[in-house]
């Protein structure tokens, strides 16, 4: 396994910010980190790649701990949106001192990557605005062409056609080159067209870790009369339901209506897919209603 995380727990004063976390990275596949702002997904990816310590609990990198491990570090990067380089240095130079670090810094993609999105090597890191800044930022972890490849949120403050570009970069370069990849996102389906496995997190804790396509089929949505369809399947468990003047909507496990597809028919009730991410807002919600809720 490329990562390995075994009841990892990370505590902030009295705030528990992963709790038990556990779990299996396998090598050369792209992962998505998926989950709601305080998911605790930017603080798992900072102890996977070294930066902090977990409370408790074990983490591996190939068989290594990452925190305060050289072997691990140069063998793996972690792109966020906050990281910063040095402001003495222009881009080209940021590029050219990379080489010293990662054994398989890739220049020449670099240099061509950053002309692609029209900025400047004699420009400043600090200088650049927050998309420039991202996608600097993701140009750079692609060229190290390192072993484990963390981005967390990469494409914060891109505009949509470098965020597209920035996307088909990632896959080119991931088949060029197959890595371990983990990309953190609020949004599953943005990412979809990458992802092998999907890493469901909330409140700290592991909710769904599987192959995507797996995901996809998860949930299914009934339509019909809403007291035909609580009739229809009185014990499985409910993750979303909206009841309206003409049909109403529930969300269940795909498992809980298996081989009634025809009975249900018959009742009036249909069946529709769930994609995979609304798979994982379902999972995370914390009410049945959703925002209708709050307005009840």
């Amino acid at each position: 396994m490329a990562i390995v995380c075994n009841e990892v727990i990370k505590k902030y004063r009295n705030h528990k910010a992963l709790k038990s976390m556990s779990f299996l990275i396998e090598e050369d596949k792209i992962t998505g980190l998926i989950g709601r702002n305080g998911a605790g997904k930017s603080t798992l990816l900072k102890i996977v790649a070294g930066l902090q310590k977990a409370t408790s609990g074990h983490v591996q990198i190939y068989g290594e701990q990452p925190f305060n491990n050289l072997k691990v570090a140069s063998n793996l990067v972690f792109i966020e949106d906050t990281m910063s380089f040095s402001p003495i240095f222009n881009l080209g130079e940021l590029f050219q001192m990379a080489k010293d670090f990662f054994p398989h810094w890739q220049d020449d993609l670099a240099r061509k990557l950053l002309a692609y999105a029209n900025i400047s090597e004699k420009e400043y890191h600090h200088h650049l605005s927050k998309g420039q800044k991202s996608t600097f930022n993701l140009i750079y972890g692609l060229a190290t062409r390192c072993k484990v490849t963390l981005l967390d949120e990469p494409m914060n403050g891109m505009d949509e056609a470098i965020r597209s570009d920035m996307y088909r970069a990632i896959l080119k370069e991931y088949i060029a080159f197959p890595r371990t990849i983990i990309i953190s996102s609020h949004h599953l389906h943005e990412i979809e067209h990458l992802t092998e496995d999907v890493l469901l997190i909330n409140h700290g804790h592991v909710t769904l870790h599987a192959p995507l396509e797996d995901v996809k089929g998860l949930l299914v949505k009934l339509v019909g009369n809403i007291t035909k369809i609580k009739e229809s399947i009185p014990s499985a468990e409910i993750y979303y339901e909206n009841e309206s003047l003409v049909n109403g909507e529930v969300i269940v496990e795909a498992t809980s209506i298996a081989s009634r597809e025809t009975e249900l028919s018959q009742q009036g009730i249909s069946i529709h897919p769930v994609s995979a991410s609304e798979v994982c807002k379902y999972l995370t919600s914390q009410t049945r209603g959703g925002i209708d809720d709050v307005f009840k």
